[in-house]
């Protein structure tokens, strides 16, 4: 029987508003490239996963501020040449740059507080797994999410994240229940479904574009509202 259900953040329960395809589309036609929309959101994924392997094999806040440029910028890269253009890592060290000047903030997904509401008539503890950088709290007090949740462990908190196991264990100790008893949803691969099954957490893998398709040890939902028939 599932007591607990863990929740990833970035891309299962909230994205980047404006969305973050949009803004690419906006800085790279300062550079005078065209990428479409779709093409944007189908890159994304590898390249998410190819800095989250990075910061995995040595945590990228804690690089030199050189060797921090040539992730963002080989990650920017990934993302255009996923979307179908050839830039330079300079060129793209460019774009990043302008892109992290542009303001934004977070948005709920629509399915995630309806979906986070009928959670918490099933089971017993609901909380968030998060790789997250710096302190959020005032984004999830924001989005309304700190009342909904039990608990909140965020790499901050536990470094230096998923998929390590460390993390996932704090979270079975904070929800005290047993891995056999909870299941983890998130978007990442390697990073969500790779680290819960290492600790015996059963993993929902939440690909809302089919970008995932070829993965078949999980079960593959398109949207929040599917986790209740995995429990």
């Amino acid at each position: 029987m599932t007591q607990a259900v863990f929740l990833d953040f970035y891309n299962t329960l909230a994205r980047f508003d404006p969305p973050r395809e949009q803004r690419q589309v906006q800085v790279c036609g300062e550079f005078g490239l065209e990428p479409s929309i779709a093409k944007l959101r189908r890159a994304y994924p590898a390249a998410d996963d190819y800095f989250y392997q990075e910061s995995v094999r040595d945590p990228v806040d804690g690089r030199s501020e050189v060797d921090r440029l040539k992730v963002f910028a080989e990650y920017e890269r990934r993302i255009l040449t996923g979307a179908g253009l050839d830039v330079s890592p300079e060129i793209a060290l460019q774009i990043w740059q302008k892109l992290r000047r542009l303001p934004s903030r977070f948005a709920l997904y629509e399915d995630a507080l309806p979906s986070i509401q009928s959670l918490r008539k099933r089971v017993q503890v609901l909380g968030i797994i998060s790789n997250i950088t710096r302190n959020q709290t005032h984004v999830f007090k924001e989005l309304g999410l700190d009342s909904q949740l039990d608990f909140i462990i965020t790499s901050v908190d536990v470094p230096p994240g998923k998929p390590h196991p460390a993390i996932f264990l704090k979270a079975l100790e904070e929800a005290h229940t047993t891995a056999s008893e909870a299941i983890h949803v998130g978007d990442q691969y390697h990073i969500d479904v790779v680290g819960a099954k290492g600790v015996g957490i059963r993993p929902l893998l939440l690909d809302r574009d089919d970008f995932y398709t070829e993965i078949t040890d999980c079960p593959r939902i398109k949207g929040l509202n599917e986790v209740e028939a995995y429990l």
